[in-house]
């Protein structure tokens, strides 16, 4: 066992080889660990590592597995956490100095699934600050394992870094407004942002609460099935977490296409978007429509009010989850999260429900257009993946592109997952999404596992272009 064979491994492959035998739990951890100490330095994922605790838990798994014992299906996957997840024992920094030494004393509701799947964890990765977006000094930026010159994403910058870098098998990231599907865009990996309320948010530092959701970063479409199905459901810790039963998703990914209706809104995905990023996803589209998936041509409501109704949402929300800090420490503060905190602040009731109403009829208008399909074809970014001089020379263009095909679907509260699709110019991957109706993650599984199948984008490594 080697690094090299654990980078071409799936979480799948993992768990199957140490349930029967074939490797050891702490073969796996050790090759990990080596890639790890070998490459984490170029890159910056990691915030804290728990390499003598996930040993320790891969030498139990050996144990159990040499007494007959059956283990999760999880077992032996090596995992990294956004660190806003909370560990018994373990600070919670959310990217923030402030939280350095916010010691959780017990684990989030998600952590405890995974352990109870036999993960081993391996530590947590870096975000910015506070789950918003920038990057702060305490917590530096990741480098994009593709092109260190660009842009790594926001917030689960180091989720995305540590996946398409090797330093994890799987991992779990966070959205609020795109931090799920951007950074799985500019790092070329598979990712899901499930329906708002299908995870547990208990023990998962807030940004704001009715946008918050919990998803995984994967190397497949099978692997991210088997996470969702591990850490979603119920919970009596998070009463907001929905009592809709959890399907198999695992099923799903086999189930095939031709049931499913996909749209397609050739007016609003060709308005000022990439060339490339439009060619990538129109030859997507007819891999599912060779799948034998129904294409159809739709319009999609108008999603300008959401793009910039999103910031009050959030600040409104996210004054309400630092009320204990801010602005009593604005000064420990970075000015991207001050700018929103004072914008909450500041936003009167009555405006408040103004951006209230128009999210409702959005939700409505959406839940209509999904009665005559079943997913929706878009990118996730309008434009090839920025640059580092581009980001910092952020203006409303860059902002309304960046937010144009996530942050809607934040306010709606719908699930949708991301796959890797190509390569531009630049030799950037660029990746395309697929949006569900709220609790419908299986034909998302199912157009993903038949688009997977048919495809090796999502196989490929930054150094393997």
């Amino acid at each position: 066992m080697n690094e090299f064979d654990l980078r071409g491994m799936q979480a799948g492959d993992v768990a199957r080889a140490v349930r029967s035998g074939e490797l050891r739990a702490t073969a796996i951890a050790e090759a990990q660990w080596a890639a790890i100490e070998r490459d984490e330095p170029a890159h910056g994922a990691y915030i804290v590592q728990f390499r003598d605790e996930s040993l320790r838990a891969a030498e139990r798994l050996d144990t159990r597995v040499a007494a007959g014992e059956s283990l999760g299906p999880l077992a032996g996957v090596p995992m990294a956490l956004k660190d806003i997840y909370d560990m018994n024992g373990v600070a919670t920094t959310a990217g923030m100095g402030i939280h350095r030494d916010s010691i959780a004393e017990r684990d989030a509701t998600v952590v405890t699934r995974l352990k109870q799947a036999d993960a081993v964890i391996l530590g947590k990765v870096t975000l910015t600050e506070g789950v918003y977006a920038e990057h702060r000094e305490a917590y530096p930026a990741p480098i994009n394992p593709w092109r260190a010159d660009h842009w790594a994403g926001a917030s689960s910058t180091g989720t995305g870094v540590a996946m398409a870098a090797g330093l994890a098998v799987a991992a779990l990231g966070s959205e609020t407004g795109g931090s799920i599907k951007l950074p799985a865009a500019v790092n070329g990996v598979t990712a899901v942002k499930p329906t708002w309320s299908r995870v547990s948010r208990y023990g998962v530092f807030e940004l704001a609460a009715t946008l918050d959701h919990a998803g995984p970063f994967a190397r497949s479409v099978s692997d991210a099935a088997t996470l969702l199905g591990v850490i979603a459901g119920s919970d009596p810790l998070d009463p907001t977490a929905s009592q809709v039963a959890v399907p198999d998703y695992s099923a799903a990914v086999t189930r095939g296409v031709g049931h499913l209706r996909i749209g397609i809104d050739s007016r609003w995905t060709g308005d000022s978007v990439d060339a490339e990023t439009l060619a990538a996803l129109e030859a997507a589209v007819g891999v599912l429509a060779a799948a034998g998936a129904t294409i159809e041509d739709i319009r999609v409501p108008d999603v300008s009010d959401m793009i910039w109704d999103w910031f009050g949402v959030c600040a409104a929300q996210t004054a309400l989850a630092h009320a204990e800090t801010f602005p009593a420490r604005r000064n420990e503060y970075g000015p991207a999260l001050t700018q929103l905190l004072d914008m909450g602040n500041e936003l009167s009731a009555t405006d408040y429900q103004k951006l209230l109403l128009r999210r409702e009829i959005f939700r409505g208008e959406m839940n209509a257009l999904f009665t005559g399909i079943d997913l929706l074809a878009i990118p996730v970014l309008a434009f090839p993946a920025p640059s580092l001089e581009r980001m910092a020379a952020v203006d409303d263009e860059l902002i309304a592109g960046l937010h144009r095909f996530t942050c809607p679907f934040n306010m709606s509260g719908q699930p949708g997952i991301v796959l890797p699709c190509g390569f531009n110019s630049a030799g950037m991957p660029i990746v395309f999404q697929l949006v569900g109706r709220h609790f419908d993650e299986p034909s998302l599984f199912a157009a993903g596992g038949a688009y997977q199948a048919a495809t090796d984008w999502h196989t490929r490594r930054p150094a393997e272009k």
